[in-house]
């Protein structure tokens, strides 16, 4: 049986101390209280840039300019009822402060104390890429 393919974007904020932003997803969605980076589903006609930035200013309240989010790695990841596959883009540059508006929770993390924080299956490869580069 052939699954479908989910396409979803996702950025790691990386502020002045080199700390990487995760969100605590939200009580009754799916994995729920695992944290996760923020983004979203890419909807149909839409670039993983476009979604990004609309997520981003959805999720945390603030602006990014697409020129600011470099591609970085990918997830590709096998669900039970879909393959997951998401782009992860480094963002260092956004205006305005970001705020919880749609997550539990937020925390600004090292990379090296990433691993201490459980993540859904499709984000935890990205850690490693991450503590590599920062």
């Amino acid at each position: 049986m052939t699954k479908p393919i989910v396409l979803v974007a996702a950025a790691a904020l990386i502020d002045v101390d080199g700390r990487v932003l995760i969100c605590q997803r939200p009580q009754g969605k799916q994995l729920a209280g695992l944290w996760e980076f923020p983004g979203g589903k890419v909807e149909p006609g839409e670039t993983p840039e476009e979604c990004l930035i609309r997520e981003l200013n959805e999720e945390l309240g603030i602006t990014v300019a697409q020129a600011c989010l470099a591609p970085f790695v990918f997830a590709s990841h096998s669900y039970e009822s879909f393959h997951l596959m998401m782009p992860l883009y480094l963002l260092r540059r956004w205006e305005g402060q970001v705020t919880r508006k749609e997550h539990e929770a937020l925390a600004w993390v090292k990379p090296d104390k990433l691993t201490d924080y459980p993540m859904p299956p499709a984000d935890e490869p990205l850690v490693a890429w991450l503590r590599d580069l920062l």
